[in-house]
């Protein structure tokens, strides 16, 4: 063949494919082997799946948290459990992890890929890869939260109406489960680290205590501020009988020459009393320091130390049995609002729906491609 001929032959071609009796010819003879390809399948060949449901609530035992304002579940008019709790339970609900879960429990490798059920919506092998049959089961179930009324509503599909109960049934109690673990995870590590801090701060009250009683021992005194306290009084009391002692000298020397007996012994008395003064004074305070003052200065520092590290215990204490009465209330309980259903009728696939919106949806595509022809006939001719 000719290549000039080429070119005239696929036009004479396309004129004789394009003649409008043909176009309709084909184009209804293609919509009617869909619709009954379709009628077929979605009448007769597609299996039966029953759709369990649930509706469930996150909610907190902590009453006292429970009562406090929140305006963004004001605007959205959610009055029970957190609006972030919701999300991390349906998020988790869609997991990996939940559906390896559900296939170590419920086998449902098995289940969705019987050879009972129809090619198209069944797994068609059932050792297919984890990420292909996450995705499978992505589109046989779903969780929705209820932004308005705060409820996830949990759908789960099966081919029979025992396996998905039991899916939903399972994916609501291990979420439960799983909010407790991690709430009770949460307190654990809380009340951790303040049990560790309780320690430290024990110990740190121990070694001020040992330093206190170390010191006591060292100077041979309970309480030096005491004996200074005493030694002052012993100082005021010295100086009182002194300022007695040269009042009764001075009436002496009223009528008694200085060198008389009476007198000379009131003398040596006060010499005495003011020796005595002056030794106190010295073992109290003193420039070369070693006094006592020195002694209650640093007996004060460490019993000022040993108080704060008391202090500090304490703190650590009541945070610890705060955090225990805490962990105590943070748990988060799945309320269910409705149980999982155990469905009687097949919910899926919509049959009538689908036949419908496929027929439809071939009649639209028919008529694009009558156009397209007409187009392309119009611009040959």
């Amino acid at each position: 063949m000719n290549r000039p001929e080429l070119p005239a032959k696929l036009n004479e071609w396309s004129r004789e494919w394009l003649r409008p009796a043909i176009v309709r010819r084909r184009i209804t003879q293609g919509v009617v082997v869909a619709s009954l390809a379709a009628i077929v399948y979605w009448g007769v060949i597609a299996s039966d799946r029953y759709v369990s449901e649930a509706h469930v609530i996150v909610q907190r035992t902590d009453v006292a948290s429970g009562q406090s304002l929140d305006f963004s579940s004001i605007l959205s008019g959610a009055g029970g459990g957190s609006r972030t709790d919701q999300l991390l339970l349906r998020d988790y609900l869609l997991s990996l992890d939940m559906l390896n879960k559900l296939d170590e429990k419920l086998d449902l490798r098995s289940h969705f890929s019987s050879w009972r059920q129809d090619p198209i919506s069944a797994m068609w092998f059932k050792k297919i890869d984890q990420e292909r049959f996450h995705q499978y089961f992505l589109n046989r179930v779903s969780v929705e939260f209820d932004d308005y009324a705060g409820v996830l509503v949990i759908k789960a599909q099966g081919y029979d109406p025992k396996t998905a109960h039991a899916i939903t049934s399972m994916m609501v109690a291990e979420g439960e489960r799983t909010m407790n673990e991690l709430a009770h995870r949460l307190a654990q590590e809380q009340v951790s680290f303040v049990e560790k801090q309780l320690a430290e701060a024990a110990s740190k009250l121990q070694q001020a205590r040992t330093a206190v009683l170390a010191y006591q021992n060292k100077k041979g005194m309970v309480s030096p501020q005491s004996t200074a306290t005493s030694m002052a009084a012993t100082i005021d009391r010295l100086e009182m009988q002194r300022t007695e002692l040269q009042a009764r000298r001075n009436t002496l020397l009223g009528y008694l020459a200085s060198k008389a007996p009476s007198v000379v012994e009131v003398d040596m008395q006060i010499d005495g009393i003011e020796k005595q003064i002056e030794k106190e004074r010295a073992r109290l305070a003193a420039p070369g320091g070693k006094t006592l003052n020195a002694t209650v200065e640093e007996f004060q520092r460490l019993e000022m130390e040993a108080m704060f590290a008391q202090d500090v215990y304490k703190t650590a204490l009541v945070s610890l049995e705060t955090s225990r009465v805490e962990a105590t209330r943070t748990l988060k309980k799945v309320s269910v609002l409705q149980q999982p259903t155990l469905p009687q009728y097949p919910m899926e696939p919509r049959r009538i729906y689908n036949i419908t919106v496929f027929i439809l949806v071939t009649l639209l595509l028919a008529g694009v491609i009558h156009l397209l022809a007409a187009i392309i006939r119009d611009h040959k001719d």
